[in-house]
């Protein structure tokens, strides 16, 4: 009896992480795909600091999108590393959409992603060692 794990609710936050994380990764996706096909959908404000042109930003957050998602089903299939992973990529995708949120004339996409991709984090971090067995 002492072999058999205990459920708890944190691992059910790491099922809802998974889920999660192939939502995230899909807006990012058609994010990047909207700035790849139509360039001039984002606009950009006077006096920004933008380092890409959107059809590089686009083609980095199609990148990251598909990260995402294939680490979320990772993690969703119970993968040992996809938990490390899962939180490196979503690291980078915040800072990333944190860095487009002034730039952007849609900043609602941005701000959406960023208040997902921090309940995901939680997810993903709070109280580690009880869902280490996971």
């Amino acid at each position: 009896m002492d072999d058999v794990r205990t459920s708890t609710a944190w691992t059910g936050w790491v099922g809802f992480a998974a889920i999660m994380l192939v939502i995230i990764g899909a807006i990012d996706f058609f994010e990047g795909l909207i700035a790849v096909i139509r360039d001039n959908y984002y606009t950009y404000s006077k006096g920004q600091i933008v380092v890409f042109d959107t059809t590089k930003w686009g083609w980095i957050h199609i990148i990251i999108g598909i990260l995402l998602i294939l680490i979320g089903l990772a993690l969703a299939a119970k993968s040992p590393w996809a938990r490390w992973a899962a939180v490196i990529v979503i690291i980078v995708n915040l800072l990333a959409q944190l860095g487009w949120l002034g730039s952007s004339s849609y900043p609602l996409w941005s701000l959406t992603a960023v208040t997902l991709q921090i309940i995901v984090l939680y997810a993903l971090t709070a109280r580690w060692s009880e869902v280490s067995a996971y």
